[in-house]
Formats: structure tokens, sequence, C-alpha cells
């Protein structure tokens, strides 16, 4: 049903903080909106009643993928990861040949991408173009744009 989520021990430990809080604050806030919506009386013609129901709904099924993910997770640890090509958990610095930038993403799992911290999911287009690939070596990236073109100039941790 659901596939291995490879992840960090801090990605996880903020997974399972934010699902005590689902459980523990969200979930008592969406069942007193429920009672208070009930209060106000005939439950066929109120829409608030509607409204904090589906909003419990959405809840519980947000705790229960989150449940799923974190049942489906495996810890990735930075002192076991390969640098001698790409793969998640590696820093790898790029050229554009096109551009002729340089950039340095990390490749995390989906859970953990942002690129505003230069962080790139494993599954996304250049993520998965750049798998595999060793120093030197130039990764085509078909993107929405295009295709793109980088070469490897480095591998880190």
């Amino acid at each position: 049903m659901s596939s291995v989520l490879y992840i960090t021990k801090e990605t996880l430990e903020q997974m399972k903080d934010e699902l005590v809080r689902m459980r523990t604050v969200d979930r008592p806030a969406a069942a007193r909106a429920i009672a208070e919506a009930r209060e106000k009386g005939d439950l066929k013609e109120n829409a608030e009643y509607d409204a904090a129901k589906e909003a419990q709904g959405i809840l519980e099924a947000k705790i229960k993928k989150l449940e799923s993910d974190i049942a489906s997770v495996r810890i990735l640890d930075t002192e076991n990861v390969d640098t001698s090509k790409v793969s998640i958990l590696t820093k790898v610095t790029i050229l554009n040949l096109a551009t002729k930038k340089k950039i340095t993403y990390t490749i995390v799992s989906e859970k953990e991408a942002d690129l505003k911290q230069g962080k790139i999911s494993v599954t996304s287009p250049i993520g998965q173009g750049l798998l595999g690939k060793v120093v030197g070596d130039v990764a085509e990236v078909t993107v929405p744009a295009g295709v793109l073109k980088f070469q490897i100039e480095d591998i880190t941790v």
C-alpha cells in the first residue's frame, strides 16, 4: 500500500511532533468546534456544523496519512552515504552547461525537499536525472521547459 519513505532522523522527529500536535491539540479543537455548532440548533440546516464535520474528516485523513508515512520510514544516516556517485543525501555541485552557472543541491526525500534550502527531491526531474551520475558526467534532464544539461562538478555529504 505505501512505499518506503527514506528520511533523516531529524525529519522523523518533526513528523512525530506533528502527529502528537494533531492528536493532542487539533483533534480536541475539531471536537469542540463540532460541539459548539451542534448547540446552535437544527443540524439539517447548520452550515457551521457541516463545515466542522468536514474539517474533522480532513484532519483524521491527515493523521492516518502521517501514521502511514511514519510506519513506512527508513532512516538514512549521512555516515553511510556513498559519495562516488549521486544518491540520496549527497550534496552535488552541478554546472548548467547552457548558463555556465554552478548550483549545489542536496538530494533528499520528497518529504524533506525545500528548494530555498537547496534541497531537491530524489523524485523531481532534476533529482532523477542526477541519480547515479559520477563526477565529470553530463546529465541530460528533461523539464517542462525542455532539456537541460548539467555537468557533475563535485559530490559530497
